[in-house]
């Protein structure tokens, strides 16, 4: 379920900043927004509204579903740190072997 969520909320998030970079800013910005591209489809007024309304549904998605992934990935984390683990043990590699000269007693 998490990752049909985390599918939804990549693509609201995706859409959210197609809105956003298509609303005409305050300063006039690249000119994309402007009326006179749109042909007879909406006003500029109408096509204001129809961003603004788009941008706080999708606004209000992204929100929501953040919440809830974050709600469903709380008891899935691993508690504590590396920090408070014991080191692993030492790995010591066995003395090499060396025959006995003839001869000589081995205990």
């Amino acid at each position: 379920m998490a990752t049909v969520l985390l599918i939804i909320h990549l693509f609201v998030t995706l859409a959210l900043i197609g809105v956003v970079l298509l609303q005409r800013s305050e300063g006039g910005g690249l000119g994309i927004g402007s009326s006179q591209g749109m042909g007879s489809f909406m006003g500029g007024r109408g096509t204001a509204n129809l961003l603004t309304r788009t941008t706080g549904i999708l606004g209000t998605l992204f929100f929501v579903l953040s919440l809830t992934l974050a709600l469903l990935g709380r008891g899935t984390g691993l508690r504590g740190s590396i920090l408070d683990a014991p080191p692993p043990p030492a790995a010591t590699a066995p003395a090499p072997v060396t025959p006995a000269a003839p001869g000589v007693p081995t205990n």
